[in-house]
């Protein structure tokens, strides 16, 4: 059997492009499993995962709870909101506990960046990063990529622009670093604020006009404003942003081309991208959030069978 060339998912960037290749013909096959009457195989049986969030999550915390459970692994899961770490406990004192309890893998979601990697260094088990901070959010751009193979038959040769706040974004740089291996060209597309400086050493091209970046992409990969990690005002106001940079029906139907719409999730309708764009028929957004159950079904499956080796 193939196998991962790596034994955690920290990143994106610790992938070869047959690791990718991988996960998506295992993603395919779990696809599969997970439209079938009974949706569960007994994969995993004797393995026990952790699920450790440190910042919240509903989406990703559940399709990782989902795809776990598809497999018949032994799911605990974890809130940093009713824990110790809210008493001083460190990262490590919290993981050895749990591991403790005979854990073989932990997903985690945490704030710092390199906290997923830093991990993998200091305990014994495999690891998944569920993004870190702002910097990688591995599983997302995987089912993303999943998701533009399954559209457009291959993800080599087409042209990504990713809309949005691109300097507080994990899935932006997980999805550059994806599409650029599989031999996509991408781009980014929003306020010069909003841009990190060093996008120019990634090989990415800056375009500040939405309708040019739409007009010369094939998919185009909507990302909110997160609100949540601006310290300072980054734009004058939401409206003022949506009128440069919101998707809407009007400027679709401008185009003339049909593109692929998908957003990461979760959408802030009427900000980045319209409730009638969001569910028309350019989206692929709920394709996304199928495709990430069978993608993380995947990334769990091919890590556990290295445990078992």
């Amino acid at each position: 059997m193939k196998e991962l060339s790596v034994n955690h998912l920290l990143g994106i960037k610790y992938l070869n492009e047959n690791d990718l290749q991988l996960i998506f013909e295992t993603a395919d096959h779990f696809k599969e499993v997970i439209n079938r009457p009974i949706k569960k195989v007994p994969s995993l049986r004797d393995v026990t995962i952790a699920n450790i969030f440190f910042e919240n999550s509903t989406r990703t915390k559940l399709s990782f709870e989902l795809a776990q459970k598809r497999l018949s692994a032994d799911v605990i899961s974890f809130s940093s909101a009713q824990s110790s770490v809210k008493k001083g406990e460190t990262l490590i004192d919290t993981v050895n506990n749990i591991l403790s309890m005979k854990v073989d893998m932990v997903v985690m979601r945490h704030s710092s960046p390199g906290a997923a990697h830093f991990l993998s260094q200091n305990v014994k088990a495999s690891i998944v990063n569920a993004g870190d901070g702002a910097h990688e959010h591995p599983t997302q751009a995987l089912l993303d990529s999943f998701t533009i193979r399954e559209k457009l038959g291959d993800v080599a040769g087409k042209k990504i622009v990713i809309v949005g706040d691109i300097l507080h974004s994990r899935v932006a740089l997980s999805n550059i670093f994806a599409l650029q291996m599989q031999g996509a060209e991408v781009r980014v597309c929003g306020p010069k604020t909003l841009i990190p400086k060093y996008i120019d050493s990634l090989g990415v091209k800056v375009e500040s006009d939405l309708r040019k970046a739409l007009e010369w992409c094939d998919v185009a990969n909507m990302l909110r404003i997160q609100n949540e990690r601006l310290d300072v005002s980054y734009f004058p106001n939401t409206r003022e942003y949506t009128q440069q940079f919101g998707l809407t029906s009007e400027i679709l139907e401008c185009l003339n081309k049909e593109i692929v719409i998908m957003h990461p999730g979760p959408i802030n309708r009427g900000v980045e991208i319209t409730t009638d764009v969001a569910d028309g028929k350019h989206s692929v957004i709920l394709d996304q959030v199928e495709n990430g159950v069978a993608v993380r079904m995947a990334v769990i499956y091919l890590l556990a069978s290295k445990i078992k080796n």
